[in-house]
């Protein structure tokens, strides 16, 4: 293997170390007939159908305040439940159909994951703070 190979390899490597930490690529674990996942700063909104298993994301979150969190689940069927986690993926907050809003205080410049997890579900979700 020549030395440009590998270097092209380990710069390779290292972008996708550093999306990942910048919460630009995402990691999954989904089956699904349709599957369409947006983030936004303020939000992020997934539509499915039939769609089962989980989807975890990095979040920094702009500034030091309490954030409240709203989950608005629109699903004509299954459940669906989003998990905010520390960055030792300890969870920090859970919320539910029945339990759709939540508040917690954040630091500015932390990682912070958001893990979507799916059973059966068909609709519309968003989740806005």
């Amino acid at each position: 293997m020549n030395v440009y190979t590998v270097l092209l390899m380990v710069a390779t490597c290292a972008l996708i170390y550093w999306l990942y930490r910048r919460g630009i690529l995402i990691t999954k674990s989904i089956r699904a007939i349709l599957f369409v996942f947006r983030t936004r700063k303020d939000k992020t909104t997934v539509s499915l159908n039939a769609c089962t298993d989980w989807v975890c994301h990095t979040r920094r979150f702009l500034e030091d305040r309490i954030y409240e969190f709203h989950f608005d689940n629109q699903l004509s069927s299954g459940v669906a439940e989003v998990d905010l986690l520390d960055s030792q993926k300890q969870e920090l907050l859970r919320l539910t159909r029945s339990s759709a809003t939540g508040k917690i205080a954040l630091r500015k410049g932390d990682r912070f994951y958001l893990r979507w997890e799916f059973q059966n579900a068909t609709g519309r979700c968003e989740l806005s703070w």
